[in-house]
């Protein structure tokens, strides 16, 4: 049974595709018949933890309306970083907007790919990334143009083959709901 993640309230939740229990794949490389994504993300693709301005609503049908990603609050000029290592499978412009797609290593064949747009690329196709790695910055946007957000944002994608599925599913529950902080002790400290 796939185990239960929390996402942020916002329509961003897991909608058609959960994680694995232990977030693996299957040693042979094939993809789980549950459809299920391993989080392997180790970083946000922008910020320590950016609002999500538009969460995942997967399509009804294969060309049907929905948002086939997620968009997070970034500035234009921010770091865009790997939320995974693997390999850049494409950088350039796709319809006047940048976009870096990297093929995920160890997420199954056919491997998860992530996609970022707008992106100033610093990356090329064909580099090996880590996760952390800068992959380019967001990129300015004209008013009313490129860009499907109010703000500045970045749309984070992830597919497997021709699918599109939550992003989010990539992160760990310590990146997506951290553990608020604890007061520890301090000890040797006289009480007034």
């Amino acid at each position: 049974m796939p185990a239960d993640r929390s996402v942020p309230a916002d329509g961003s939740g897991p909608a058609d595709g959960s994680v694995t229990a232990d977030g693996s794949v299957p040693a042979d490389g094939s993809v789980p018949a549950d459809g299920s994504v391993p989080a392997v993300g180790r970083f946000w693709p922008v910020g320590v933890r950016p609002r999500v301005l538009r969460g995942w609503e997967p399509p009804a049908t294969e060309y049907g309306p929905g948002h086939r990603g997620v968009d997070l609050a970034a500035p234009p000029g921010a770091a865009v970083r790997a939320v995974s290592g693997g390999r850049v499978s494409f950088a350039g412009p796709v319809a006047g907007r940048g976009v870096v797609s990297v093929e995920l290593a160890g997420t199954g064949t056919p491997p998860l790919r992530t996609t970022y747009e707008p992106v100033r690329a610093t990356v090329r196709k064909g580099d090996e990334v880590d996760a952390g790695d800068v992959l380019g910055t967001v990129e300015q946007t004209a008013p009313g143009g490129a860009s499907h957000c109010a703000t500045g944002c970045l749309h984070w994608g992830l597919l497997r083959a021709q699918t599109y599925l939550n992003p989010l599913l990539l992160l760990p529950p310590w990146l997506l709901n951290p553990a608020p902080p604890r007061l520890l002790p301090v000890l040797g400290v006289p009480i007034p």
